[in-house]
């Protein structure tokens, strides 16, 4: 696993998370977890296009946030 940090622009200010990548991830766990201040906020799997999608939503953030995230993550080309 690793872990990296990444900044969205939400509103006028920048939120920040924490992302843990399971390189070696399977089927039953999602590749990418998405933390903010040691709370789960949701996570993310890829498809056969490497186009990430919402894997689980505990309802923390706004799914706009994590759509944001998404589109930040996305922006890595990973």
């Amino acid at each position: 696993m690793e872990k990296f940090e990444i900044s969205v622009a939400v509103g006028k200010e920048n939120q920040h998370f924490e992302i843990r990548d399971y390189m070696h991830h399977e089927g039953d766990k999602c590749k990418y977890e998405v933390f903010k201040e040691g709370q789960f906020i949701g996570s993310f799997e890829p498809d056969n296009h490497k186009v990430l999608h919402i894997c689980q939503n505990p309802g923390v953030v706004s799914e706009n946030i994590l759509n944001l995230i998404c589109d930040q993550l996305e922006g890595y080309h990973i």
